[in-house]
């Protein structure tokens, strides 16, 4: 792995490119893709302020301060998206290593304490997006948003994966089913008690759900 921000230091150029965010100054073309969105569909917001006034905001103004860098890199032995497992479920067992830029290695103190972590990541691979897709699990299309398609119109993945251990900037993980070179956007502990325990219906993936295990990427989703 290197030493101390040998290997961080080539990669995060071409991680802050794959989000955008290389330049704050020169636009990239998600940037001006989602901004351009953003003045089709402007609209008021307005909601009582706590002074009892009303605060109106435009969309255009979120969109201006929404910038995200990564904090660092996922390595696996998933070379491309085509077999790679769909959901962690079928990455049971796979080993994989996060490495922290060294400059947020400050906020990794006490996650040691966490046998699980959820993984934010940015799926810089997929191509676009469409708001009906034809999901790894199903011959039917559906809404994207009723789906966990990595192409979506800000291409955010979550997994949870077991952590092993912390060595300085780098966290050993297992069960895993991310692409290698994946940028990675945030780290949080996963604490089964804090998430939905009961669940009552999982809709069109009703029966489907269990072949998760088994079904893997197809490419279906990827730029080249």
């Amino acid at each position: 792995m290197g030493g101390k921000g040998s290997h961080a230091e080539c990669v995060a150029p071409s991680l802050l490119g794959s989000v955008g965010v290389s330049d704050p100054h020169v636009p990239s073309q998600l940037q001006k893709d989602n901004t351009a969105r953003i003045r089709r569909h402007c609209r008021k917001i307005s909601w009582p302020s706590k002074l009892g006034a009303t605060t109106t905001l435009c969309l255009m103004e979120f969109m201006n301060a929404m910038q995200y860098a990564p904090i660092g890199i996922i390595h696996s032995p998933f070379k491309e998206p085509e077999g790679t497992p769909i959901q962690t479920k079928g990455g049971k067992g796979v080993e994989g290593t996060v490495e922290v830029l060294p400059e947020y290695v400050e906020g990794l103190k006490d996650l040691e304490g966490f046998s699980h972590i959820v993984l934010v990541f940015h799926f810089h691979l997929t191509k676009g997006y469409s708001l009906q897709v034809k999901p790894y699990l199903d011959e039917k299309e559906h809404g994207v948003f009723a789906t966990r398609a990595p192409s979506r119109p800000n291409p955010i993945g979550i997994s949870i994966v077991r952590l092993e251990r912390i060595d300085r900037n780098v966290l050993p993980i297992r069960d895993l089913d991310i692409v290698d070179g994946t940028p990675l956007l945030d780290i949080k502990p996963y604490v089964p008690e804090m998430n939905a325990s009961e669940v009552e219906r999982i809709g069109w993936l009703e029966g489907k759900a269990k072949k998760v295990e088994e079904t893997t990427d197809d490419g279906r989703f990827v730029r080249w």
